[in-house]
């Protein structure tokens, strides 16, 4: 699975809308809306490269309201499940 990040930047007046046509788009598992320099952060996840450019030039970049966006390839992730995971001799947790 390739994991890609998306930042937005989203016309102001519309960002609610442009995050909801955004989620709905095949290859976009999740939508945030953020504070900072971005409007929005999609979470785009598919099987094979090119459907990077697919989803995210074909559709994301596509939807009214998208300004511009930015786009950072994920090569590994970490999350406390996997931490845990990796970490684990068996034992049940004492939680």
């Amino acid at each position: 699975m390739i994991t890609a990040i998306v930042m937005i930047d989203a016309a102001t007046d519309s960002i609610p809308e442009v995050a909801a046509a955004i989620a709905d788009l095949d290859g976009v598992s999740e939508v945030y809306s953020t504070a900072g320099e971005v409007d929005l952060i999609a979470i785009v996840r598919v099987r094979e490269f090119e459907q990077i450019a697919e989803v995210i030039a074909g559709r994301i970049n596509k939807v009214p309201g998208v300004l511009e966006t930015e786009t950072h390839i994920a090569f590994r992730a970490y999350s406390r499940h996997d931490l845990d995971a990796a970490f684990s001799i068996g034992f049940e947790s004492a939680d």
